[in-house]
């Protein structure tokens, strides 16, 4: 069993140095409160609701050399001395694009890194460039990790490639609004119990600029059952205990020879073909 943390939190946008402050004292909270991997909202380091890119450029930063990440640097101090894991969203800037962005980070330092492929007219996604790189699965210790960012959780194809590829869990850092309560109260579970995987999503709180976010955090097994919830807009730690192996079994037995399901056997990719084919835009 491994125990995992989500941290539900406030971000001052443009502050990039408190929120990573903040940032290093939760993971030092959750990690003496057992916590292997703890995950962080999305632009969790520089906030969300920029006007323009060129407001946007001065808090982001470039992961292409780790060492001069500042998130990085700072998050895989913490993690090399609590023996642990993270996931924190921020702006990455890569030449003239900026991307929004999520990293994983343990001991040893970057571990790996998403760029948001699905934009919303929304924040900084107004002005960010989508992700040009498929999502891939990370070792965590022992953890197998997949990383999307909020509206990705709409299009469950990202979900079932990671599942597909071993991911044991799947986090999703996020910035909701009002809104998006429908998808906080049942896509987090329909995605985990689809996939046979577990799924934590890790909301903001506060105001920014306008805008409300709404917490509602959540944490569901491969079954979609809830182990681990915030369910409001106040800041808050979750925690739940997981078994990546369960994950890993896809046959599903409830009754021998009666009733069985295998998650990927059962699957008919042939009749698939029209997810992928692309629609004329309007």
């Amino acid at each position: 069993m491994l125990k995992i943390a989500g941290v539900q939190m406030d971000v001052a946008i443009g502050q990039n140095e408190r929120n990573l402050d903040r940032i290093v004292a939760a993971v030092e909270e959750t990690t003496r409160n057992g916590a292997r991997l703890t995950v962080f909202p999305e632009c969790a380091v520089s906030g969300y609701c920029f006007d323009s890119l060129e407001e946007a450029r001065a808090f982001a930063e470039p992961l292409d050399d780790p060492g001069t990440s500042p998130t990085v640097r700072r998050l895989a101090e913490v993690c090399g001395a609590t023996d642990s894991f993270a996931v924190a969203g921020l702006l990455e800037i890569d030449g003239a694009r900026l991307f929004n962005a999520c990293v994983l980070v343990g001991p040893a330092g970057l571990v790996g890194s998403y760029r948001k492929i699905h934009l919303p007219m929304l924040g900084i996604d107004r002005f960010t460039a989508p992700g040009d790189r498929p999502p891939r699965v990370h070792a965590a210790g022992n953890l197998k990790l997949g990383m999307n960012i909020c509206y990705d959780g709409s299009f469950p194809e990202l979900s079932r490639v990671m599942a597909l590829d071993g991911a044991d869990l799947i986090v999703l850092p996020t910035n909701w609004p009002p809104a998006a309560e429908c998808f906080a109260a049942h896509t987090i579970n329909t995605r985990a119990m689809e996939n046979h995987v577990y799924y934590m999503s890790v909301n903001r709180i506060g105001t920014e600029r306008g805008f409300h976010f709404i917490g509602a955090s959540r944490i569901c097994d491969p079954t979609g059952k809830v182990i681990g919830a915030a369910e409001h807009d106040d800041e808050a730690i979750l925690y739940a205990e997981i078994d990546p192996a369960w994950a890993r079994n896809k046959h599903l037995i409830r009754t021998p020879g009666k009733h069985e399901i295998h998650r990927w056997h059962d699957r008919r990719p042939e009749f698939y073909g029209r997810i992928v084919e692309p629609v004329k835009r309007d």
